[in-house]
């Protein structure tokens, strides 16, 4: 398998099986452009496809996993339906895309996380997080419902009351309490 077509995921392979998946924009702390938020949507199927890779592991280049849309493509999106709807389109592609792999996917959450990067990272089939780290689903904030992986995946690791709680106000969480009410699945020191 090659992913020689991907411009911002680095793939790392290791000898038994393990595929490492890197967001890598460190410069923009992994903000999600246009293109990577294709990548993402897109590398969960030549993932499936690759023979090699049995485990993934995705995490972000540098100090972030993924501080969700930049603020070029939100601004491109503004405004147009079309643009509006492939973007729609790609984020049911990454939870879908991601839940139908049959590759257990863990994600090392190295930093903040926020929309598709926190799609990614919340719907690992394990999710280790540092305990520094801080992140939310930022949707209510931008004035819209919660929408792709929140609605789906966020009552069931935690709950229908802490899920409501934090889509509804916004409130960061940092690696402690994401572990404490089961939002994730490990919290770890930092280093």
């Amino acid at each position: 398998m090659d992913y020689g077509e991907y411009q911002h995921l680095v793939f790392k392979r290791f000898d038994d099986g393990l595929l490492q998946v890197t967001l890598n924009r460190p410069e923009v702390l992994n903000a999600t452009d246009a293109r990577l938020h294709w990548e993402i949507s897109r590398v969960w199927k030549d993932i499936d496809a690759d023979p090699e890779a049995k485990v993934v592991l995705v995490t972000g280049a540098g100090r972030a996993f993924s501080v969700g849309g930049d603020n070029n493509m939100l601004s491109q999106t503004l405004g147009d339906a079309e643009k509006i709807a492939g973007l729609w389109r790609e984020a049911g592609d990454i939870v879908y895309n991601m839940i139908n792999l049959d590759k257990p996917i863990i994600s090392a959450i190295n930093g903040p996380a926020f929309g598709a990067g926190l799609a990614v990272a919340l719907l690992a089939d394990i999710s280790i997080v540092g305990e520094n780290v801080r992140f939310t689903d930022g949707h209510v904030i931008l004035g819209v419902a919660a929408g792709d992986h929140a609605v789906i995946i966020w009552p069931l690791l935690c709950g229908m009351a802490k899920a409501k709680y934090y889509l509804l106000t916004g409130e960061m969480l940092d690696g402690k309490e994401a572990e404490r009410i089961g939002l994730v699945s490990m919290c770890v020191p930092a280093d």
